[in-house]
């Protein structure tokens, strides 16, 4: 099967999952349903494209390579093939309720991340095959090592979870680093949110810039005494001590 692989390309960053066996432990933690409304990111080979388009009425695929795209054009009755680049395609073309799911390049997935964050209203979940090291930190806990601000920004729209450890054996060719599956909930209207959600994302950004500067040090062009005070917070703590929701206090607290 691996010698019919097209030949990689390093622009797009690809490795083809080609192990089965992980192939159908993710297809199980996707658990796709005939009426969910779903879109996969960089298809590639198809393998994943092949397990979900039977179990599907209709399969959206967004893949950035056009040799690889041409090759699924037509191959499965039921799945729409889009030629882009998922960090500019518009998803909201897509039906809401939308299902998104893929094996991420490496070097596109923190931005595909927080595009998923952008229209997060409109999803029911993200299912994503991704470096481990970045999931780690998407689901890390406040106080430790890999805690920071895409811990912070997912968090503030998703409750995440690691599903699955994929070795790089999995994948042809296989990647210098172990890979992870991660599934993303959107937390819904009745979440905790900031009042300026700019302003919440400059002080998480701040307070990450420089991780062994206090609060009052790394977020002072946003945050003055009196904010910490009426936030509650002690300016002396550094960022990744704080929770999303005393994130979200201290940008309430700093606001108009």
């Amino acid at each position: 099967m691996t010698s019919r692989l097209p030949r990689p390309k390093k622009r797009f960053g690809q490795h083809f999952l080609t192990d089965r066996h992980y192939l159908a432990r993710i297809v199980e933690a996707i658990d796709a349903k005939r009426g969910d409304r779903m879109v996969e990111i960089g298809p590639g080979t198809g393998i994943l494209t092949a397990e979900l388009a039977p179990r599907l009425e209709r399969l959206h695929v967004v893949e950035i390579d056009r040799d690889l795209a041409a090759a699924l054009e037509g191959r499965f009755p039921n799945v729409v093939v889009h030629v882009a680049d998922a960090l500019d395609f518009d998803f909201t073309r897509l039906p809401q309720e939308l299902r998104v799911v893929g094996n991420l390049p490496y070097n596109v997935s923190t931005p595909i991340l927080f595009r998923m964050a952008e229209i997060a209203p409109r999803l029911v979940d993200c299912v994503f095959l991704l470096q481990r090291e970045v999931v780690e930190r998407m689901v890390a806990d406040p106080g430790t090592p890999d805690y920071g601000r895409l811990s912070v920004m997912l968090q503030y729209r998703f409750a995440m979870a690691l599903a699955l450890h994929v070795p790089a054996g999995a994948f042809t060719p296989p990647p210098k680093v172990e890979s992870a599956l991660v599934r993303m909930r959107p937390l819904g209207a009745d979440r905790l949110g900031a009042r300026d959600e700019l302003l919440f994302a400059r002080i998480v950004a701040g307070a990450f810039s420089q991780r062994r500067k206090t609060l009052r040090n790394a977020v002072k062009s946003f945050v003055d005494e009196d904010a910490f005070a009426r936030a509650g917070i002690d300016p002396q703590r550094r960022g990744e001590t704080l929770s999303v929701a005393e994130f979200v206090k201290l940008a309430d607290a700093a606001g108009p």
